[in-house]
């Protein structure tokens, strides 16, 4: 048991005459480690990217809003008149009449 491990530790088992199955199992496990190391990254990025298109979409959110108030006070009656007022045109006295149209059938 000591022997091996003197063994393990020194890396003989590497330089032994059947070492070529140690040196399978290693690079097979160095390869799942790269490939281990490459998802870890790529799910790290993709979480970056999400919180800064969260980001994003809070602004636009925000943006969106503050339009909407401004295309809401654009559109009360009251601001209609006041423009209106500077071009000379002024609310009619007279309220509007239904037109009903029969038909000749």
């Amino acid at each position: 048991m000591k022997e091996r491990l003197y063994n393990i530790l020194r890396g003989s088992f590497l330089i032994n005459d059947d070492s070529f199955k140690y040196w399978k199992s290693i690079l097979f496990v160095l390869f799942l480690a790269i490939i281990m190391i490459a998802s870890s990254h790529s799910a790290d990025k993709k979480v970056y990217d999400i919180a800064r298109l969260n980001e994003q979409v809070k602004a636009l959110r925000s943006e969106m809003i503050d339009g909407r108030t401004i295309l809401m006070k654009l559109k009360m009656e009251t601001a209609i008149m006041k423009k209106m007022a500077q071009k000379g045109l002024k609310p009619s006295s007279i309220p509007p009449k239904k037109i009903k149209v029969k038909s000749q059938n």
